[in-house]
């Protein structure tokens, strides 16, 4: 979707100067690994207009493909409106209904645009758009067990979306679809019912899970596998606009995890890369490379130098 960002601070229906910039679960998690030295193809569709050559102009910019991305001549592009406040309610607007995004279709999903792929990234907003995404949801897991990739999921469960019975239906069951899941102890407890040790248990002993992540209130994660857990606290950093932080600890830890590194480190890079990414307005501006991540962690953890001379 284009982003447009009210000026910081202001509630969003006081702002009268806005930030243009790119928002979308996958796509961020997209930008945040080709940032970070991955190649990283986005699948998904957009209007024919503006605002559709705005987000694939920043996606390429990022390194992202976008050979597979459609831009659709009738529906137009999603758009998100929203303010910032580091400490209090952020206001989210989403206009998604007739987008094209929303028109997202199995069709799309081809043996081609999984060719090579290694680990296929989903959230559980893409199947909530409509039915349609829901099927092409399913078909893209399907393509990659096919293509012999890895399976990543975030519920990324998004309220105005759909109704909890929705979501229940919708997107719990994909969640034991998945290889490797990241989610909110929230969204297990919606989704499963279960609390973060029994939710995490259930998807490593009754789904296709070989770990779990969870993400905890007070913006910890611990890491389950059937072989152990790991836990890691947040970096303690000032918080600009804390939307992102997700999708960034996403592509952090599935950066360490692709890299063959073990769970601990990938956990402290996950929470670095969202660490970095909350102190930048936007969803996508604190991304950072490889060498910033590991000079940023270097600083965490050891106490060194933040000032890169």
């Amino acid at each position: 979707m284009l982003l447009m960002l009210a000026e910081p601070g202001l509630p969003l229906e006081r702002a009268t100067h806005f930030r243009r910039s790119v928002a979308g679960a996958e796509s961020n998690v997209a930008a945040g690994l080709a940032r970070l030295g991955h190649w990283a193809r986005w699948i998904g569709r957009v209007g024919d207009d503006p605002a559709g050559e705005a987000v694939l102009r920043e996606l390429r910019a990022d390194g992202v493909d976008v050979s597979c991305a459609e831009m659709d001549p009738e529906s137009p592009t999603g758009l998100l409106l929203r303010d910032s406040h580091p400490q209090r309610a952020i206001d989210v607007q989403y206009y998604r209904t007739g987008s094209a995004a929303s028109l997202l279709s199995p069709a799309q999903i081809t043996p081609e645009a999984l060719a090579g792929v290694r680990l296929v990234h989903v959230t559980g907003i893409t199947p909530m758009l409509s039915e349609d995404a829901e099927r092409a949801t399913h078909a893209l897991i399907e393509g990659a067990r096919q293509a012999g990739a890895t399976v990543s999921f975030d519920p990324n469960v998004r309220r105005k979306l759909g109704t909890e019975h929705e979501w229940i239906r919708r997107v719990g069951p994909l969640l034991r679809e998945a290889d490797l899941v990241l989610a909110g102890e929230d969204e297990l407890e919606l989704l499963l019912g279960a609390g973060p040790e029994e939710g995490a248990k259930a998807l490593l002993t009754l789904g296709r899970a070989g770990t779990v992540v969870v993400k905890h209130s007070d913006h910890s994660a611990v890491a389950h596998t059937v072989e152990g857990r790991w836990r890691q606290e947040p970096f303690d950093v000032p918080v600009t606009d804390p939307v992102g932080a997700g999708d960034a600890f996403a592509a952090g830890w599935l950066s360490a995890r692709l890299r063959g590194l073990d769970q601990q480190r990938a956990l402290a890079e996950a929470a670095c890369v969202a660490a970095l990414v909350v102190q930048a307005p936007g969803d996508t501006d604190g991304l950072p490379t490889a060498a910033g991540r590991d000079r940023a962690l270097e600083a965490f953890t050891r106490g060194t130098d933040p000032v890169h001379r």
